[in-house]
């Protein structure tokens, strides 16, 4: 098919993996970049994110439009895009284009994120909504939506693969390892394995880490002056003996992108207990869980000289990461497959697209 895909497009964004998938599956992707349209002055950005209107925001929906006349595309796909409007969704279901949102956050969740005013108006009027929670399919029918599926986030496998053949210990400088963000009590539990366990903790991540770590655990554990993306966040996966992954229950999530990302690069993952990674790794084959602190601890003393259970472990892991499909060209494939019927059956009853 052919599709125009709208969203923020950089090297270092998980939505450019999965136009990547599409392009895979042997789809033509006209990209539309949502960072051109962002004010330069950070300010004005902040203010824009908050409000969720202004030029910029009009300018968005004009040149969508514009770009659609000219491609003629079979479905727009926005993903992660929050400045939509009802009525360009209107013009584009009038043309017989159907739309999709992909959200990976949780427009529903405690967290009270800014910036979901116009998507919380565009939800009846998208044909189809992606979604990672079974929460959300519910919190999106009750809004009017017309069709929601839920698909699981993904690694990408170009980035995210195996390291070398031979790969040991003696190549990881990382004890237990954190590369991510400082979501809920990351910190304290972080700073707690490391302070009152004496585990050997590395962090890694944003800036925010600072002043959430506070000074002592700052120096002791934090790691770098910035995010890992890329090949540095590949290898830092690959060089940690033990990748612990957290839960954002702030985001209500039943699974996080991390674990997968960790299979996929062939490490040994230590992810907290829930039902969503029960569902997709069997514990203690091919992931490790815990649900408490006390629990990672002795996980973690477990695991962290045994070298051979690690191996075994991640091993296993990888292998149902690539059977099962937790990577991009399966679950960007799932959704096309659902896009497909809802082209179908517009094109089969123009009368019903209104």
């Amino acid at each position: 098919m052919k599709i125009l895909y709208a969203s923020g497009l950089s090297p270092n964004d998980t939505s450019l993996y999965r136009l990547w998938a599409l392009e895979r599956l042997g789809h033509q992707v006209i990209p539309f970049n949502f960072y051109d349209y962002n004010p330069s002055n950070p300010l004005l950005h902040k203010v824009v994110h908050r409000l969720v209107a202004g030029p910029a925001v009009d300018r968005l929906n004009c040149d969508l439009l514009r770009v659609a006349e000219r491609e003629k595309p079979d479905i727009l796909w926005a993903d992660k895009l929050l400045w939509m409007r009802p009525a360009t969704l209107d013009r584009f279901r009038a043309s017989a284009t159907p739309t999709i949102s992909y959200m990976i956050d949780n427009p529903f969740g405690p967290r009270h994120d800014p910036g979901w005013r116009l998507y919380m108006k565009c939800i009846p009027h998208y044909d189809l909504h992606v979604v990672q929670r079974d929460k959300n399919i519910l919190d999106y029918t009750e809004r009017g939506a017309r069709d929601v599926i839920k698909i699981q986030t993904a690694y990408e496998p170009t980035l995210q693969y195996p390291p070398p053949a031979g790969w040991s210990d003696k190549d990881r400088d990382r004890g237990v390892s954190f590369i991510g963000t400082p979501y809920d009590n990351r910190a304290e539990f972080l700073t707690r394995l490391w302070k009152e366990f004496g585990f050997p903790v590395t962090v890694s991540g944003g800036l925010v880490w600072k002043p959430a770590l506070g000074p002592e655990a700052t120096a002791a554990i934090y790691r770098g002056n910035g995010e890992l993306f890329r090949d540095a966040y590949r290898e830092g996966i690959w060089k940690s003996k033990i990748n612990l992954s957290f839960i954002t229950h702030s985001n209500q999530d039943e699974f996080v992108h991390k674990s997968f990302e960790i299979a996929g690069c062939g490490a040994f993952l230590l992810a907290e207990r829930s039902q969503g990674h029960l569902e997709r790794f069997k514990e203690d084959e091919e992931a490790v869980f815990f649900s408490t602190i006390e629990e990672c601890a002795e996980k973690i003393r477990r695991y962290l000289p045994d070298e051979a259970a690690r191996s075994r472990i991640a091993a296993a892991g990888r292998e149902r990461a690539v059977r099962d499909g937790y990577h991009n060209d399966r679950q960007v494939g799932l959704i096309v497959e659902r896009a497909r019927q809802i082209v179908e059956r517009m094109r089969k009853d123009p009368a019903g697209r209104a």
